[in-house]
């Protein structure tokens, strides 16, 4: 039997590629994982009371395009986060994860061609997975745009050949940034916004991680778009439950954009989406509403980046993030670091390498750790204790950045 390449040619993915690394090797102490992203905080007691409260609707197929209830939270919420105008209901489409959307939303909007030639869809590098496997599952070429300290950790799309940037349908943009937890300013988004015009492409904003931050809220994409005058059609906007409400079991995000762009999403969903359980969308609708809990969510998080500030303080490589629930600790060779640290404490963390790839300038992730801040604090104390012992004595006079 001949299977496609275009997936099985895939790298492995980063977590069964860190269990290979780490398998041979014995845990030099207690366990703890600071490698996977999965909040760990409390979620929202009143969630569970929701879902239980509409129980019923485990008997019904659920709406393809969001209940109305789920769509008339998320269009308030954006209003008031984002200060964007009301009534939102429509360009709005609840999902079963904003992976479904990342994934779909290339799927359902990439064109066959571009200019007559084969489609760019423009990624960070680092990036989250999902983004490579849509550019490839739509048929599109992927080029990886570095991310790193000189540029803000933010990619220079602006700085591409024109024969590039001719040939993009789409930019996957994620800010706050996984892993560096860098924050696109306004300007940032207008000059995105003004190429999006000039080469006619679509920018996806992945911004799950927009309320976890440690002074100011992040600026949105769709609040600067509207400030600009920018078509609805060139911006999606996608958001979740998971990091924000600590609720990743509950699979509950949503992706905001022109009535067009829904057009063709709910068009791919309906042949082969998943939307949320009905109960599942009622409880989001709670969740949407209410920001008290998202507040001590983020002080939670704030706490654990003062204490990072402290242990790690003078560390080399050490840089305090802006967002995001992530330390990027540059380490000189992160592969060997990682095993280093486990090998001498037990602590998990991901090479940066398996979340990057390969370009001609090199692998930006090649010098990091991407550490999460996801444990409860006691535990992150003792890991950030483990990992300085761990890091310190193999920093010697040879070691240079």
């Amino acid at each position: 039997m001949q299977y496609p390449t275009r997936f099985s040619a895939l790298p492995e993915y980063a977590f069964p590629r860190l269990r290979a690394l780490l398998a041979p090797v014995p845990a030099g102490g207690e366990v703890l994982h600071m490698s996977i992203g999965e909040p760990q905080h409390r979620f929202p007691a009143f969630a569970v009371e929701a879902v239980v409260e509409h129980a019923q609707g485990f008997n019904k197929y659920p709406p393809n395009e969001g209940a109305p209830e789920l769509r008339t939270a998320i269009a308030g919420w954006l209003a008031r986060r984002y200060g964007v105008a009301q009534g939102l209901e429509n360009r709005v489409l609840p999902l079963n994860g904003t992976r479904e959307g990342l994934f779909n939303a290339c799927l359902a909007l990439c064109p066959e061609q571009k200019n007559g030639a084969k489609p760019v869809v423009l990624l960070p590098n680092p990036f989250y997975q999902c983004y490579m496997v849509a550019a490839r599952a739509a048929g599109a070429e992927a080029v990886f745009v570095n991310a790193e300290a000189e540029n803000g950790f933010l990619p220079d799309f602006a700085n591409l050949p024109e024969d590039t940037l001719d040939r993009t349908a789409i930019v996957y943009m994620c800010s706050p940034s996984n892993p560096q937890g860098a924050v696109a300013s306004a300007e940032y988004w207008r000059v995105l916004l003004a190429l999006a015009e000039k080469h006619d492409f679509i920018i996806f904003a992945d911004e799950c991680y927009s309320e976890i931050y440690r002074e100011q809220a992040p600026v949105g994409i769709l609040q600067v778009a509207e400030q600009v005058g920018a078509d609805p059609e060139r911006v999606l906007a996608f958001h979740s439950l998971s990091k924000r409400s600590n609720l990743p079991g509950f699979r509950s995000g949503f992706v905001a954009t022109g009535v067009k762009n829904i057009r063709e999403l709910r068009q791919l969903r309906a042949y082969t989406g998943a939307p949320l359980p009905l109960p599942i969308q009622m409880a989001s609708a709670k969740v949407w509403d209410d920001e008290t809990h998202v507040q001590e969510n983020r002080k939670l998080y704030r706490a654990k980046f003062a204490l990072a500030d402290e242990i790690l303080a003078g560390l080399p490589g050490y840089t305090s993030p802006t967002a995001g629930f992530f330390l990027w600790l540059k380490v000189g060779d992160g592969v060997q670091t990682a095993l280093d640290i486990w090998q001498k404490s037990g602590i998990r963390v991901l090479p940066g390498a398996y979340l990057s790839q390969d370009t001609a300038a090199g692998n930006p992730g090649g010098a990091y750790i991407r550490v999460a801040m996801v444990a409860d604090i006691d535990e992150i104390e003792r890991g950030l204790h483990a990992i300085r012992m761990a890091l310190e004595p193999a920093r010697g006079e040879a070691w240079h950045y």
